[in-house]
């Protein structure tokens, strides 16, 4: 074993040194470009012909347009909008997309075929953009949430991947530990699914049967995953301080020993505080690395261990580096980052199992440093404050000292003249994105960093070549029509991930905040006439009203009806009270033996295991007459509008005893969805409906709002069974608070039992996304019941 284990790590070395001369010859390549600063002359002609079309004289009516851009996340689709009205948008996506085939494609522009890819790719997306643009012009909906995703997969038919990757991204997620950054890792996560799923849609190509492509759609979904994994449980863990040191070489061995050996080592004993952390990523890593096994051919299978070690060991021989060291060398600090930015890219196409592409190979060694110089300058400053070394941060320390080092900044201008004029053959299109980029960069740095700070950037990086310069910094001042939809997009994202954070926090706050001020409002006083009687009936009922609910109904309520519709609140306690102890009635019915004979509600004995029966049935009774009694007790408000909301009340009250009474003659019977769908909605649907509709009456909201409103309630209680009839088939007893495995016992219809539960989950995601999509047509604030809508589809118990 050991000798075999030597030959492995003999046979990994010889990769590495392999693919680091290969780095070498092009760094000395670049290095001799540098020295005879051919760089200037070439780029200085390419510049002079690329401005004609970014320098421009815009007349006064261009110039208040301009004065319209949003450059802004929160102004997305508003720039959209801005783009397809001055008739820029057309451009602004032809070169988005062709950067996008050339970077994470590998692709040459001046190929016929790449051509007519990237304008059926551009004219798709325009429609899509601008459809998206058109209906969502105050960006209340977002596109790129759960339900746009699942609406996207659904066009696929790779529904059930989609219900996969959601819940492996949550969990994900919630497993980042403080010391990273969340939003970072999540956009990297989904980078490398998209750019995954990009190469499996090119691969794919034409006249496949839809069956066959969502297979291999689905695939590279997963296979997407497993790959990205690495980036927030490799690389960005062990760039971290979130390890110790024993703890990452202790990781680093493990990572090392899996891309030698091809098999993942048992994770042993692990000392170190964050055992449960690695515990959890070992078995994610350990699967995902089956997953993308399991999917190689035979002959992608060297390729992808190949370009994974080269890859990890280019960024161990970076990680290691510190910047406190004044003796590394030009090739000490340039050929790990050709490897690693080269190997990142080429591990995709093995990971898919992509046939072998001479060309493609070529271009993505040669183009990544250009893209890793570019991210390196943009976040030099963050790079040094945590004393990490790049090349940016090593000249801007040891330049004066050091009069050998390469200047970066000048090697990145050098690395874009050999680009164009010998990887690509001096393509006017290429020739034209790769400007583009390299001006927007810079532009994007100096609003980013401010006209100070970006100055003595370039006084220190570009100060060596001032005729030059001076032309770069005109065309950063003055050039148009540079900007990238993938960067758009990018800020869009990960603004979208900080306030989704954010607002998740508020609403589980406000849940919180607002449940306990509910419980301290539920229980009912005994009178002194209950004293003297020693009737047990208040007890029962405050025993039931004890208990750990959730208390969405009245939560919901109080949220809209205070903070959405203004009313008081404390006029509206009556309200709340008369929902819960609506909701508690109709549980205490629900758990009766000669109904659902549960023996367990919210982790205690039900009522009539803790009483008997007959006070259980009062109990129920007295709580429906309580409940009623709150109501009539709302006395700031117009006799009318109370009136209105008892009737409705009462409705709701008879719909729900029908529920009950036709899911009771169910019992044994294999009902068909439709039926299924109409008890569901009379037994769980009406009393989300209620706490909806019962502020909206009282705050006498229109009766188109209030056809809305039971348009959510509908679709969410039905979300909200589903997911009750999933847990019971799969959910925890410790979380849930009840024995799992009821439905069966009694021999009740279910969306499971009719369904299965792959096909329980795809209905639970459609009435989630009728519901996403009904909120659209709210006219008050709707980011709550939005949440509260990922929580019914997400929620454990």
């Amino acid at each position: 074993m050991c000798s075999m284990n030597e030959a492995l790590i003999k046979k990994a070395d010889a990769c590495y040194q392999l693919a680091e001369q290969k780095a070498e010859d092009y760094f000395q390549l670049l290095s001799q470009q540098l020295m005879e600063k051919t760089y200037v002359f070439t780029l200085t002609k390419d510049i002079q012909s690329w401005k004609q079309n970014h320098i421009h004289h815009h007349s006064l009516v261009s110039f208040f347009l301009r004065g319209k851009r949003k450059h802004s996340p929160k102004g997305y689709y508003n720039y959209i909008q801005w783009l397809d009205y001055t008739g820029k948008l057309d451009n602004y996506l032809d070169r988005s997309i062709s950067y996008i085939f050339m970077r994470d494609l590998g692709k040459a522009l001046d190929a016929p075929n790449t051509q007519n890819r990237i304008r059926q790719v551009v004219d798709s997306l325009k429609n899509h953009l601008t459809h998206s643009a058109a209906i969502k012009r105050n960006d209340k909906v977002e596109t790129y949430n759960m339900a746009g995703l699942y609406r996207l997969a659904q066009k696929e038919g790779i529904e059930s991947t989609m219900i996969w990757l959601i819940k492996k991204l949550k969990t994900v997620s919630s497993n980042i530990p403080r010391g990273m950054h969340v939003e970072e890792a999540q956009r990297k996560l989904i980078k490398i699914i998209a750019g995954t799923l990009m190469h499996e849609i090119e691969e794919i190509g034409d006249g496949v049967s839809p069956e066959k492509r969502a297979k291999k759609l689905g695939e590279a979904i997963r296979l997407g995953y497993s790959y990205g994994l690495s980036y927030p449980f490799i690389d960005d863990l062990l760039d971290s301080e979130v390890l110790s040191v024993k703890e990452k070489k202790q990781y680093t061995k493990l990572i090392r020993t899996t891309l030698i050996t091809g098999s993942v080592p048992e994770l042993g004993d692990w000392t170190g505080k964050n055992k449960d952390l690695i515990q959890y990523i070992h078995l994610e890593l350990r699967d995902a690395f089956a997953y993308i096994k399991g999917r190689l051919r035979r002959e992608s299978t060297g390729n992808f261990f190949e370009q994974s070690y080269v890859f990890f060991q280019s960024q161990e021989m970076d990680r290691t580096k510190d910047l406190s060291k004044a003796t590394y060398t030009n090739e000490e600090l340039y050929i790990p980052i050709i490897l690693k930015s080269a190997s990142s890219r080429l591990i995709v196409r093995s990971v898919i199992s992509a046939p072998e592409d001479v060309g493609f190979d070529n271009r993505t060694f040669f183009y990544g440093i250009y893209n890793q110089l570019a991210d390196d300058f943009a976040d030099m400053f963050d790079d040094m404050e945590a004393g990490a070394v790049t090349p940016y941060t090593y000249y801007m320390k040891y330049h004066n000292e050091r009069p050998d080092l390469i200047n970066p900044y000048e090697l990145y201008w050098t690395v874009i003249a050999n680009l164009i004029h010998n990887v690509y053959h001096s393509d006017t299109k290429t020739c034209e994105v790769i400007l583009d980029r390299a001006i927007n960069g810079l532009k994007r740095f100096k609003e980013r960093m401010g006209s100070r700070k970006y100055n003595e950037v370039m006084e220190l990086f570009a100060s060596g070549n001032p005729k030059f310069n001076r032309l770069i910094q005109n065309m950063v001042l003055k050039a148009d029509d540079v900007d990238f939809f993938d960067k758009l997009l990018r800020d869009h994202i990960i603004m979208n991930f900080k306030n989704e954070r954010v607002e998740q926090e508020v609403f589980l706050n406000t849940v919180e905040t607002v449940r306990n001020e509910i419980n301290n409002i539920l229980l009912i006083p005994k009178s002194n006439h209950d004293v003297i009687m020693k009737a047990p009936i208040i007890d029962a009922a405050n025993y039931s009203l004890k208990g750990d609910g959730k208390r969405l109904r009245p939560i919901v309520t109080w949220v809209m009806g205070v903070n959405e519709y203004g009313l008081g609140k404390t006029a509206i306690v009556p309200l709340l009270r008369s929902l819960e102890y609506m909701h508690t009635a109709s549980l205490i019915f629900d758990d009766l033996p000669s109904q659902d004979n549960a023996s367990i509600r919210r982790g205690r004995p039900t009522l009539h295991q803790r009483y008997d029966i007959a006070i259980a049935e009062l109990t129920g009774l007295f709580l429906t007459q309580k409940a009623v009694e709150e109501q009539a007790s709302l006395k700031t408000f117009n006799s009318k509008i109370v009136l209105h909301l008892i009737q409705y009340s009462a409705q709701k009250t008879l719909d729900m005893c029908k529920g009950q009474a036709l899911d009771l003659d169910s019992k044994g019977k294999q009902l068909t969805l439709e039926q299924l769908n109409m008890i569901c909605f009379y037994k769980t649907g009406i009393a989300f409906e209620a706490s909806l509709v019962m502020p909206a009456i009282l705050a006498d909201k229109k009766e188109l709002e209030i056809k809305v409103l039971k348009k959510i309630a509908y679709h969410a209680g039905i979300a909200f069974q589903i997911k009750d009839d999933l847990l019971d088939v799969e959910g925890d007893l410790v979380l849930l608070g009840k024995p799992i495995g009821n439905d069966a016992k009694n021999n009740s219809s279910t969306f499971v039992s009719i369904l299965g539960a792959d096909g329980a989950q795809k209905a639970m995601w459609e009435h989630y996304c009728l519901a996403m999509e009904a909120l659209q047509e709210m006219p008050s604030n709707t980011t709550f019941l939005k949440h509260l809508l990922n929580y019914i589809v997400n929620r454990d118990n």
